[in-house]
């Protein structure tokens, strides 16, 4: 648990009076002090990391003026699909680290709703710090927003208790040929600018004692993205993670994607993109898989 929370001086809250108005306070001479709100008070129930609802009161962070006010929020807060295996998903971040592929990260102590409320403090310090007024209305409840985006959005793979359920079943049929999933969403931020990584994966596996469920590839492509990266690491990372519950080697993972901290910023080159590889087994032994899945990766089917 935190121990005293910052004051915050200069954040807009939302509230709503006995009389139905709602206005939007500011002012940069008041002292706003974050703390908690039974989410019952306002209709919202908390996640745990599970995805799992939780009756136990803990969720929204508010900014308030006086003990008890009605609090009123544009966003439902994110509920993550249930089907999450959190013990799976920390077998496979405790395997990343013996593999030296895991993201860095520091133990916190800190819940999501403790998260929240750091983060749109200090988002709030740099929206001031960059000159916007906080008193406009499009503007009010940017840093809260911000806040729910990274914790439960963009950034919730950083939570191992998010992985995702993956479904295998025994390999009974005896399949031995390769399996292709191809063009994969892949949405990320880089780690370096906090900026879009846009593009797509191609991943296969050949079949040893386990298949898996093909939308479990793109919910593990999806978890990984879903933090700060680099391509490199969340290739090696999808590669791992599928590598430890296929148990097998024979993986191939091939992305293709756009950074826009190449594209928006810096040098601003808008057309080139980047692929990264990660192949094991026979797709890095055997020359004839390897170009059977290049094959089909570049192949275009018509529809």
């Amino acid at each position: 648990m935190l121990g005293k929370l910052p004051e915050v001086q200069g954040v807009p809250v939302r509230r709503q009076f006995s009389d139905g108005n709602t206005v939007h306070c500011f002012s940069n001479s008041m002292t706003l002090t974050p703390r908690f709100v039974n989410p019952a008070l306002n209709g919202h129930a908390a996640k745990l990391g599970n995805g799992q609802v939780s009756g136990d009161g803990e969720h929204e962070l508010v900014l308030l003026t006086s003990p008890s006010p009605d609090l009123i929020l544009d966003d439902e807060p994110i509920t993550r699909s249930q089907k999450t295996d959190p013990e799976l998903g920390q077998q496979v971040a405790e395997f990343l680290i013996s593999k030296g592929v895991a993201t860095p990260q520091i133990e916190t102590g800190l819940d999501e709703t403790q998260k929240r409320t750091l983060i749109a403090h200090h988002f709030a310090r740099i929206m001031q710090a960059l000159g916007l007024d906080l008193r406009d209305d499009s503007l009010a409840d940017t840093p809260r927003r911000v806040a729910q985006m990274y914790v439960d959005e963009i950034f919730y793979g950083l939570d191992w208790r998010n992985f995702p359920k993956c479904t295998t079943v025994e390999n009974k049929m005896g399949y031995s040929s390769m399996v292709v999933e191809r063009n994969i969403n892949v949405q990320s931020n880089c780690e370096h600018h906090f900026v879009i990584i846009d593009g797509r994966a191609h991943v296969a596996y050949i079949p040893q004692k386990k298949v898996l469920g093909l939308s479990k590839i793109n919910r593990v492509v999806e978890y990984f993205a879903k933090r700060p990266q680099i391509q490199e690491r969340l290739t090696e990372q999808i590669f791992y993670a599928l590598s430890y519950i296929l148990e097998t080697e024979d993986i191939a993972v091939v992305i293709q994607a756009k950074h826009y901290c190449v594209k928006s910023r810096g040098v601003e080159d808008v057309n080139s993109d980047t692929v990264t590889s990660k192949l094991g087994g026979l797709f890095l032994h055997s020359t004839a898989t390897r170009s059977e899945f290049m094959r089909v990766v570049n192949t275009v089917i018509a529809p």
